[in-house]
């Protein structure tokens, strides 16, 4: 009788044009949509999807490989954690928190913090709560044993319904708080109790393409994961945003060194730096950039230097879907974060003319351009290794040549950021389609999931 209910529900199938007929006989038309808006399930296998057309489709003379995530450091992170509460570490020596660190790191560090942050916040409203509960109580049963101390019975009888505890009820289950949308991982899908896969009657299939593969999937979430950005940039981009779009020349005039180790200690240490209209607009982009250039591997990541470089080689046609494949190719953690920059510095770019408001008043353009802005940023964000003044000097020529490169991709990044990081129909196909050979109950919801999203 299973085998009968099972045949009438209709095939998760492709139905062509893009568009997918789920179980529940619906509908959906894959449309174009931020990486962001991925499952971090969808954004792994969009990384092997982009890896796979560069190497069949785009001839850029170089071999391609994914870069690393580099979160090979976390073990040392409880220790980090610890020295936060420790005044001597304070005071004297500390482990830097944001600088000179694996990005992955900088935004664990970041998250680990605000969590740390958040739960002592908790503690302190639970205990709050508490007296507060407790107060009245205990005044009323004073009051009580006053006025009713020749009767043992009354203290009780009076009160039927005051309890002398607060009432805490149990959390629910896991697979009972959850809405049906809100499944976190194959391993939810998988669970006995998920009420998703009772309702399906779906298992997971036997086989698979490889046990580490499966491994790493069933870890993965089949939500958006939160954004990976450090607070650093974030907050350097929203101050700049907020009180510098009209400074002339921002980026390239001095700032004071002090303010700005002053600021980059705080940042070091975790401590909760909040950016205001005090802070200097130079200072804020100085960290900015001194950020950039400390990180250990540089945003667009060293494995990916020349296949970058290279899209110069391409017709112009070819070049922005290139980018965009290599853009894939980074960790979560960089692409996520380099989105956030480039809107940033696209914005800036925005207001780089001098303007007039409604009254025809003359606004000044901050002269800072995509090229200007390119020609700055470029070389942090995107080397093969750091070198000292000796060495630049030497290769000058050679170093010339691979500048102008650096900037000219970094101009076209600033000027189609919002290009880059929507994924088309065809490159979110080419996923569901991996996906469908091993875990077609995962295709499934990931595609309730989009029609919800876009209804």
């Amino acid at each position: 009788m299973g085998d009968s209910v099972f045949s009438e529900r209709p095939a998760l199938r492709y139905a062509g044009d893009f568009t997918w007929n789920s179980m529940s006989g619906r509908s959906v038309r894959l449309k174009s949509v931020p990486v962001q808006s991925l499952s971090e399930l969808e954004r792994a296998r969009l990384q092997e999807v982009a890896f796979y057309q560069l190497q069949q489709d785009c001839d850029l003379g170089c071999q391609i490989t994914i870069p690393k995530d580099g979160q090979k450091r976390k073990k040392s992170l409880r220790k980090k954690l610890d020295s936060l509460g420790k005044e001597k570490n304070r005071d004297k020596e500390f482990i830097p928190q944001a600088f000179g660190m694996p990005l992955s790191q900088v935004i664990a560090n970041d998250r680990a913090y605000k969590l740390k942050q958040d739960s002592q916040r908790e503690e302190q409203k639970d205990v709050s709560d508490f007296v507060a509960f407790l107060l009245p109580f205990g005044t009323k049963r004073q009051n009580k044993e006053l006025s009713s101390s020749n009767s043992s019975l009354s203290s009780t009888s009076e009160t039927p319904n005051e309890s002398t505890s607060p009432n805490t009820p149990e959390p629910a289950p896991r697979a009972r708080r959850r809405g049906a949308m809100s499944v976190d991982s194959i391993t939810d899908l998988d669970d006995n109790h998920s009420r998703l896969l009772e309702a399906l009657q779906l298992s997971l299939p036997a086989e698979a393409q490889s046990k580490k593969e499966k491994a790493r999937d069933k870890k993965l979430s089949l939500n958006p994961i939160y954004r990976q950005v450090p607070r650093l940039v974030d907050s350097c981009c929203q101050h700049l945003e907020k009180h510098g779009l009209q400074t002339v020349g921002i980026f390239r005039v001095g700032s004071s060194k002090k303010r700005v180790r002053q600021l980059r200690e705080e940042f070091d240490r975790g401590i909760d730096v909040v950016l205001d209209e005090e802070h200097s607009i130079h200072d804020v982009a100085a960290l900015l950039k001194e950020f950039l250039r400390d990180m250990p591997d540089p945003l667009l990541t060293r494995e990916l230097y020349t296949p970058f470089i290279n899209t110069l080689l391409l017709e112009p046609d070819e070049q922005l879907s290139t980018l965009q494949l290599l853009i894939y190719l980074l960790p979560p953690c960089n692409c996520d974060t380099l989105h956030r920059l480039l809107q940033f510095l696209s914005t800036v770019a925005g207001h780089a003319e001098d303007t007039r408001d409604k009254d025809g008043q003359e606004i000044t353009g901050n002269k800072m351009t995509s090229l200007n802005l390119a020609t700055i940023f470029g070389p942090n964000l995107l080397h093969k290794q750091k070198s000292t003044d000796k060495e630049f000097s030497v290769q000058s020529s050679a170093r010339a040549e691979e500048s102008t490169a650096i900037i000219a991709v970094v101009q076209k990044m600033i000027e189609n950021y919002e290009t880059l990081f929507m994924v088309s129909p065809d490159l979110q196909n080419e996923v569901l389609i991996s996906l469908l050979e091993t875990d077609p109950d995962v295709v499934d919801y990931l595609l309730r999931r989009k029609a919800s999203q876009s209804s």
